[in-house]
């Protein structure tokens, strides 16, 4: 049959069998419990059955909560809800059955619906875990107090609820689930049980449009990262491969992915095998699907047109710059738009940048990022042994983010390498002490940047806006009392330019910060929140009233202690109820008979009279109701910040840059780097003594890995063949050569001894031999396909690093295909190439082409182990690189 909203799954049915419960009574549809034996109803075959609940059910049969539950449910089928009910959060049916599975908690039938609850104070915890395993979770709240309601015509009628929030692993911001502990707790790992958010937490939306007459695909591509108010347009031709579109994804790295329902194959194929890769990593990607009509360009362009009209803000883009944008990137910022509303983090979008433009950064494809493990390794997708492990030293979140966004986008500018390498040099060289001071800053500061964004978005909480503000006010008043040194000791114009502008950015957040009570606060205590209530006259008309009702309660005293012949009786409060008259339980007879009693124990009783009781009453009305209003306020402040979000994100960027910077000096300083040279209208690649920046960190102190050199010359020697056994590090020294390169780029120093360096618009590269089933392509097809893009969109001013072409087929055709393909890249692309390989018919390249092509070999001798005198084992190995082929061969043959 077919199951409601709240039906119980197979699984529950089966796990129900024979549940039974004593106390249960006895009724029509019951199972019965008599002399101890289990009897099932009239008419009910042997097993007991157990009905699915919801579907044999009228709407009167539900109660009033599961009512309201089902009425929330239907607005959000996709969510699993987590409904307030007084001091804790309870599931309801199959939402109940999943989050008792993913957090290990008892679930169990109530009425119709199995449920499972957890405590309100550990929500952010049982709501992240969910969030970590793929789930979109919804709170609902309820939305009346009870002294307010107990005064109301509806006292007697079921609390008010509705959704509060949603959550999904992109969309983690609210007070909700960031919970701020102190840096102390974080360090001692005091909070292990909190699932941590990942150091990007992008969401990434997708469209296709396929030109017929030209036969192309174009991709339109919005990522967006609501927690630090990232915003990335992207628009681009693809082929059947994809690649473009893998490359963008693997830079983006999104933890969830926006795509329309019907999404090509190829696309669909290609974001599976991401799903399920990172999957296997323990992080799995969510994918959304929506419907295809949001993606149409007419719907699309009409929710973008009404979103910026009606949402203008400062530092936001303007309707005319909309307009312009390309119609794939339009189609995917409509369903943004709605997506991102559900979660009320619409504004965000208000601002932008490319993700990629040609003409400002280097190109590395899909593969260059897997093959050179640039992002992460290969062994278990972890960042330990890639290159943005080795050049990653920031001290803050923010710079850990920007550092990755420099390490996959390296710069093509040369002006803009030059002006890092001269701010890395001056931190290097410079004997001033005002550098190791603003490095000191940035030590132990929260994540600003996710917390001036949940600012920005009106949903963080008290505590958390006293640590961000807090924060910046000291980071702009500590660097405003550096200024004078800065101005007279730093001579690197970005290092200049960034810490002179950042103090006046950050001045707005002291004034914020002076009107806060620090201790109110610190404890999430709203209503004395605000110390100068002059700019809150609500709060300030409410606070008068509460007095008037305090007032009046200690006057009521005087006729309490007249009453009970007591002058020096006082109010007493006990288990938090406020002002009790304590009496001896020997002087009960001279307490009025309209006292009601309270509490009492053997010596005691405590009672209020029905002046106190309506008194207490109004009290507690008009607490909530400043409460209610101090949010209000609240809610206010936190838009009156948010008008100052773009000029604070700018200050949070330049703290990031100058972390970075300060990462790429340590980086230079630890491992012995060399500045390189760079020749921008050169195509040259010099490299003296040269090591693998990864294998030689891992290597340590041990310093066995044995420098190289190289030099390929655009008008010279610009390919190089690479022979050599296997394992004698032909592939360590070609990944070298490009890692070396995008270093460079990236405006670090570089492994070397001495580095001169052309700029690269590209690096491209074929290694390995790997098959692809999931996509249904085979090794060699595999391999085709990629030398088909390097093919394709390698130019002059690119490095190609192919190894061991043609080994997915028979060794004549391998050998065919190698030295077609490398011919080509010699005689018309004219790249600077490495082409590795083991057949050597294609060493007779260089007959050919003498001025531009050089044989090489990677190779190594090894003593054997000599019986020294004292019976030590002594073994020397030496390692020798780029001996020319010839020389070795006649080596061999003596």
């Amino acid at each position: 049959s077919s199951r409601g909203a709240g039906s119980l799954s197979s699984s529950t049915l089966e796990r129900l069998k024979g549940f039974v419960c004593p106390s249960e009574p006895q009724g029509r549809g019951r199972r019965r419990r008599r002399g101890g034996v289990m009897k099932t109803p009239p008419g009910v075959g042997g097993e007991v059955s157990v009905t699915s609940a919801p579907c044999g059910i009228s709407k009167s049969g539900y109660t009033p909560l599961e009512q309201q539950y089902l009425q929330i449910k239907e607005q959000h089928k996709d969510a699993l809800l987590a409904v307030e009910c007084g001091y804790k959060y309870r599931f309801f049916g199959e939402d109940a059955e999943k989050a008792a599975k993913q957090l290990n908690i008892f679930c169990h039938l109530d009425h119709n619906f199995m449920t499972c609850s957890i405590p309100t104070h550990r929500l952010f915890v049982h709501v992240r875990r969910l969030v970590s395993q793929g789930y979109k979770v919804g709170v609902v709240k309820q939305t009346e107090t009870s002294a307010i309601k107990a005064s109301g015509a509806n006292k007697n009628t079921l609390f008010t609820r509705q959704l509060s929030a949603l959550y999904t692993k992109s969309t983690l911001v609210g007070e909700d689930v960031n919970p701020v502990h102190s840096l102390v707790d974080v360090e001692e790992g005091e909070c292990d049980d909190v699932v941590t958010d990942p150091p990007e937490s992008y969401l990434l939306c997708l469209s296709e449009t396929w030109d017929k007459p030209r036969k192309q695909l174009t991709i339109g591509l919005v990522a967006v990262q609501p927690s630090t108010g990232d915003v990335l347009l992207d628009c681009f031709v693809d082929g059947s491969t994809r690649c473009e579109l893998e490359g963008r994804v693997l830079k983006v790295n999104p933890v969830e992915i926006l795509v329309p329902s019907d999404l090509s194959d190829s696309s669909h194929r290609l974001l599976q095998s991401i799903v399920t890769a990172s999957v296997q990593a323990g992080d799995g990607v969510r994918i959304e699907k929506r419907e295809s009509a949001q993606f149409d360009f007419a719907s699309a362009m009409n929710t973008v047109t009404e979103f910026y009209c009606h949402t203008q803000d400062s530092g936001s883009r303007p309707l005319s710059g909309i307009a312009s944008l390309e119609s794939p990137v339009v189609c995917c910022l409509g369903p943004l738009i709605h997506y991102l509303t559900e979660f009320n983090l619409q504004r965000v979008l208000l601002s932008f940048r490319h993700l990629s433009c040609e003409s400002d950064g280097m190109v590395l494809s899909a593969p260059t990022l897997r093959n050179l493990e640039i992002l992460t390794n290969q062994t278990d997708g972890g960042t330990k042994g890639s290159l943005l492990w080795v050049l990653d030293h920031t001290h803050t979140s923010f710079g850990r983010r920007l550092m990755r966004k420099w390490v996959s986008q390296p710069l093509k500018d040369a002006q803009s390498i030059c002006e890092r390498q001269g701010a890395v040099c001056e931190i290097l060289e410079s004997d001033s002490v005002t550098l190791p001071s603003v490095r000191a800053l940035l030590f132990r500061l929260p994540d600003l940047e996710r917390g001036v964004c949940s600012i920005y978005h009106k949903k963080c909480s008290t505590q958390e806006f006293y640590l961000i503000s807090s924060s910046l006010s000291r980071l702009g008043v500590e660097l405003q009392a550096l200024l004078p040194s800065i101005q007279s000791q730093l001579s690197s114009s970005l290092l200049r330019g960034l810490l002179l502008d950042t103090p006046e950015l950050l001045a707005p957040a002291h004034n914020f910060l002076k009107v806060l009570n620090e201790k109110a606060a610190k404890s999430g205590d709203k209503r004395e929140l605000f110390c100068d209530l002059s700019g809150f006259p609500v709060l300030q008309e409410r606070r008068v009233e509460i007095q008037s009702v305090l007032t009046e309660i200690q006057d009521h005293r005087r006729e309490v202690r007249y009453t009970l012949r007591t002058p020096t009786l006082d109010y007493v409060r006990v288990s938090g109820q406020e002002f009790l008259i304590e009496v001896k339980n020997s002087m009960v007879s001279v307490v009025p008979s309209d006292w009601v009693k309270i509490s009492s124990t053997k010596a005691v009783s405590r009672y209020q009279s029905p002046y106190l009781i309506g008194r207490c009453r109004s009290l507690s009305q008009l607490r909530e109701q400043l409460l209610i209003d101090s949010q209000k306020e609240w809610t206010n402040f936190l838009h009156q910040f948010g008008e100052y979000y773009h000029t604070m994100k700018k200050a949070v960027g330049n703290l990031a840059t100058v972390d970075c910077l300060f990462s790429l000096a340590e980086v230079a300083k630890q491992r012995n780097y060399c500045r390189p040279v760079l020749c921008e209208g050169d195509r040259q690649i010099v490299i003296r003594d040269g090591r693998h920046p990864v294998i030689d960190l891992l290597m340590g102190e041990h310093t066995q890995y044995v420098p190289n050199n190289t030099e390929l010359q655009g008008d010279g020697r610009r390919t190089l063949i690479i022979t050599g056994p296997n394992m004698g590090g032909k592939s360590s020294y070609i990944r070298q050569v490009a890692l070396v390169s995008i270093m460079a780029q990236v405006g670090s120093y570089v492994p070397a001894t001495e580095a001169r360096l052309g700029i690269l618009d590209g690096i491209y590269t074929r290694m390995g031999a790997s098959d692809s089933i999931y996509k249904g392509r085979s090794t060699f097809m595999e391999e085709l396909t990629e030398a088909s893009e390097i093919v394709t969109r390698a130019t002059e001013r690119s490095l190609v690093i192919l190894d061991e072409l043609g080994r997915g087929t028979s060794t004549h055709d391998g050998i065919a295909i190698a030295y077609a393909t490398l011919e080509y890249f010699i005689r018309d692309v004219k790249s600077l190439t490495l082409f590795v390989t083991h057949y050597p018919p294609l060493c007779e390249l260089e007959k050919v082409y003498p001025l531009h092509v050089g044989n090489f070999h990677m190779a190594f001798l090894l003593n054997e182990p000599d019986i020294a005198t004292d019976g030590k084992s002594v073994k020397n190995i030496f390692l020798f690189s780029m001996t020319a082929w010839e020389q070795w061969v006649n080596c061999h043959n003596k």
